[in-house]
């Protein structure tokens, strides 16, 4: 018989063989393992049978009863084709605790009730986690695939889902695109979604759905639901717990559970959080240890940063001292070594869902914010030095400033080069506004508080220019606080300060309060910085102005004097400031009833504005606005309209059709146009500016006060005086409250009231009202004042009203000596003094005949 040829082979460690079952090693280390799997009978059957495979999953019950707000995005993820082939894979995006993995599991949990699936959750955050995820699949699919290793079991998961349509798998919280790769491209023809706190490039995937905070009502009702507070009086604490976490669900779910199983005292839990964020936030509900909180999710990722970016790190605890507004990017710009530093780090705090990022701006959620802040670590004392220590202090290392304090510089840099009254700077400056408010609320220690002062003082500016004095207040208050903590109570910067919370009082209406900062900031000036300087002259001015505002004129004249020749020998006779001062001066005297010298001074000022400024700036519409006041105090109501409706066009361009200057432009056009008889062309006006008063200064300014007695005077005017009294009546109790019962203002609202009751026939009521009037008028202006003329004929007018015309005359004799004085024989005001005092003389020659 013919053997089989046996196979050669050649080599020192070459082997051959005709036939072998077996193994053959060669090797000096080699190995050979041997198993046997023996499998029982059955065995290799399906785990599940084939009509019992769309029921297949491995969905956990969701952590709470409680899903609201999600409407929209749970419609987004139903109306996903499930079923046929190129289906493209879905990311759901959004920050940790945002709800991402929530809402895809009751997505799920809908889609394997309506009779689809398999459905199948896979933890992605890593490759090794996907391959188990996916291989445990196949394991349930035929328990047989349990012996292969991960990445073959996996494939084998991959290939059956590819055989089959309708299923849906979930990646939850995907770290890194890579880490899918292998996968997407083979998956579609069913649904995959893949959640993930990453604002990567996720190649092979659709629009991503970008989940967000909830809504305040929807956070509302998840904390009812979730503690069984539901009487009406706890809506507001709960909306508030809402606003304090930001409206973010895990948040949510986590302060409810604890409320819940606690019984906590909800007033008492925001008290917490607000005095200790940091444990809150990381407390769970007793009795419940897995149940994740903020605080930790947070670390996680936190840690994450650090690997891949300590910059990052440091750029996000700066930003947690801003407010949770869109932040301008260029407050970051020169924030880091290079911009491109900023821009690298901004796109790593963007990928992990830590801030917002757009190209402009860019926004850090309120709790993120809080959780930083609340654990940024202590720095350590900066020691003062001591002994040699003096000697070396310039070559000692600087340290780093703490977080609030570099947010306190980055937006002192960002200020706007211009002065917060230049109308081109607001939109810059309401941009930074809340993060000023949020930096200053947020800054500890003691450096950079001069920085800190000068940012709150020009911000404080800002809303006053813009007319938001009720706004700039505590701001202000805050840059004299901490000027003087810094530089000390004599320091000339703490005199501006002392000044502009001054001002600001005054544009509140509480010119007493105004009186002693103003007093203090002059005498502060002037041992600083000497009597000449032109800084003391804008003291002096603003002196003065705030003694006009309480009706002491005379006071204020000398010094309204005093820094008008102080600013024309500093600064010139053709500088703004000294325009302004001219223009002060000039009030004064027209305040003084001396409108005739009040004149020239106001034109001086118009031209200088004019010249310095240009037709068209707000300064100058004041300056002509004045001017025009002044004309018409000496009865040249012609002339003074052309000038007022300019003033009014300029305004309304420059500051808005709200602003309070705005509301004194119109004012004064509606009072020309009256005084011009033209009344039913006042009236509108005479309404829009009390509304934009009320508005911007409040119900109980007195500047508001003025202009409810303009318009109830209009309405006079026009015959309906019914109209006119409850406005009266209002405008005196307003006067009366904030300027007290003496002042000349308030004793323009008395006449005037009284004036509205004489024209109902009330004269009796009347009379008191004019005495009285009268009374805080001489008291106040002096008995040779215009005013107090006035306030003699309308009082002559209600005597002879009650037949009492002996009484009458010797104050309506009074009045026109007055008049000529003051307002000169020629005035129009003298004209009417004439005419009445007449008709009174007439009366008592032939009284009517009451029986006739």
């Amino acid at each position: 018989m013919t053997g089989t040829p046996a196979p050669h082979a050649s080599g020192d460690r070459s082997a051959a063989a005709a036939n072998n079952s077996g193994v053959i090693a060669n090797g000096d280390r080699a190995q050979v393992e041997l198993r046997n799997l023996v499998l029982p009978p059955g065995a290799l059957r399906p785990a599940v049978v084939d009509e019992a495979v769309a029921q297949l999953s491995n969905l956990f019950a969701p952590d709470s009863r409680v899903f609201e707000g999600r409407d929209s995005a749970l419609a987004a993820l139903r109306d996903l084709p499930s079923t046929g082939t190129g289906i493209v894979t879905q990311t759901v995006r959004g920050m940790g605790g945002v709800g991402k993995s929530t809402l895809v599991l009751h997505h799920a949990h809908a889609y394997l009730a309506a009779g689809h699936g398999p459905v199948w959750w896979i933890d992605a955050s890593s490759a090794a986690t996907i391959s188990a995820g996916l291989a445990s699949l196949a394991a349930a699919v035929s328990p047989v695939h349990a012996a292969l290793p991960l990445d073959e079991g996996a494939d084998w998961a991959v290939a059956w889902l590819q055989g089959r349509t309708g299923w849906l798998l979930i990646f939850d919280n995907a770290e890194e695109p890579a880490d899918l790769q292998p996968y997407l491209g083979r998956l579609g023809t069913g649904q995959t979604l893949v959640t993930t706190r990453r604002d990567l490039s996720w190649r092979d995937l659709g629009f991503p759905l970008l989940l967000n905070t909830l809504t305040a009502e929807a956070s509302v009702k998840v904390l009812r639901e979730i503690t069984g507070l539901r009487a009406d009086s706890d809506v507001a604490r709960l909306a508030e717990l809402a606003e304090e976490l930001g409206h973010l669900p895990l948040a949510l779910q986590q302060a409810g559970a604890y409320l819940a199983q606690t019984r906590s005292s909800l007033a008492g839990y925001i008290t917490r959080l607000r005095a200790d964020p940091a444990d809150v936030l990381a407390t769970t509900a007793p009795g419940d240890p897995q149940q994740r909180t903020i605080a930790q999710l947070w670390s996680v990722t936190l840690d994450a940063l650090h690997t891949a970016d300590p910059r990052a790190v440091e750029l996000l605890r700066i930003l947690a001292h801003f407010a949770p507004d869109s932040l301008p990017r260029r407050v970051l710009s020169g924030s880091l070594s290079a911009d491109q530093d900023v821009d690298h780090a901004l796109g790593v705090l963007a990928a992990y869902s830590m801030i917002t990022l757009n190209d402009e701006a860019v926004t850090v959620h309120r709790l993120v914010q809080t959780v930083l802040r609340s654990t940024t670590p202590a720095p350590a004392p900066r020691p003062s030095p001591r002994g040699i220590r003096r000697w070396l202090r310039r070559s000692r290392r600087v340290d780093p400033p703490r977080p609030s304090e570099a947010a306190v510089n980055w937006l002192h840099a960002a200020m706007p080069s211009a002065s917060p009254e230049d109308v081109q700077s607001w939109p810059e400056w309401q941009e930074l506004l809340p993060h000023v408010q949020a930096v200053d609320k947020h800054h500890h220690g003691v450096a950079e508080l001069s920085t800190l002062a000068t940012l709150l003082n020009q911000t404080a500016f800002y809303l006053r220019a813009r007319g938001q004095a009720s706004q700039a207040l505590p701001l202000a208050e805050r840059a004299l606080a901490v000027s003087e903590s810094a530089l000390g109570p004599d320091h000339p910067t703490t005199a501006i300060r002392l000044s502009n919370l001054a001002t600001t009082f005054s544009d509140l209406g509480r010119h007493a309060a105004a009186l002693p900062l103003a007093e203090r900031a002059l005498a502060v000036s002037e041992t600083a910085l000497g009597p000449d300087h032109p800084t003391t002259a804008i003291r002096l001015g603003n002196l003065a102005t705030t003694f006009g505002d309480l009706g002491r004129h005379a006071e204020a004249l000398p010094m309204a004097e005093r820094a008008l020749a102080v600013s024309e020998s500093a600064l010139g006779p053709d500088h703004p400031t000294t325009a302004i001062r001219l223009g002060n001066l000039a009030t004064t005297f027209g305040d003084l009833g001396r409108h005739a010298e009040a004149l020239p001074l106001k034109e001086r000022a118009l031209a200088v504005s004019e010249s310095a400024l240009g037709p068209d700036h707000p300064d100058t519409a004041i300056r002509m606005g004045n001017l025009a006041a002044t004309f018409s105090a000496l009865g040249r109501h012609a002339e003074a309209l052309p000038m007022a409706e300019r003033a009014l066009a300029v305004s309304e361009t420059a500051l808005g059709p709200d602003h309070p200057t705005t509301a004194i432009r119109l004012n004064n056009l509606a009072a020309t146009f009256s005084a011009l008889g033209r009344h039913a062309e006042a009236l509108p006006m005479a309404e829009r500016a009390l509304a934009v008063s009320e508005s911007a200064l409040g119900p109980d300014h007195p500047t508001t006060a003025i202009r409810l007695g303009n318009l109830a005077a209009t309405f006079s005017d026009l015959g309906r005086h019914a109209e006119a009294l409850p406005m009266a009546e209002r405008a005196l109790a307003v006067s009366e409250t904030a300027q007290g019962p003496v002042h000349p203002d308030t004793a323009i609202r008395l006449n005037n009231l009284a004036a509205t009751l004489s024209a109902l026939g009330r004269h009796a009521e009347a009379l008191p009202l004019k005495e009285r009037a009268l009374a805080v008028t001489e008291s106040v202006l002096g008995p040779d004042h215009p005013d107090t003329a006035i306030r003699l004929s309308s009082l002559a007018a209600t005597f002879s009203a009650l037949g009492r015309h002996a009484e009458a005359l010797p104050l309506a004799e009074r009045a026109l000596a007055v008049s000529e004085s003051a307002l000169g024989p020629d005035h129009p005001a003298t004209a009417r003094r004439v005419s009445k005092l007449n008709a009174i003389r007439a009366l008592l020659e032939d009284p009517p005949n009451d029986e006739l």
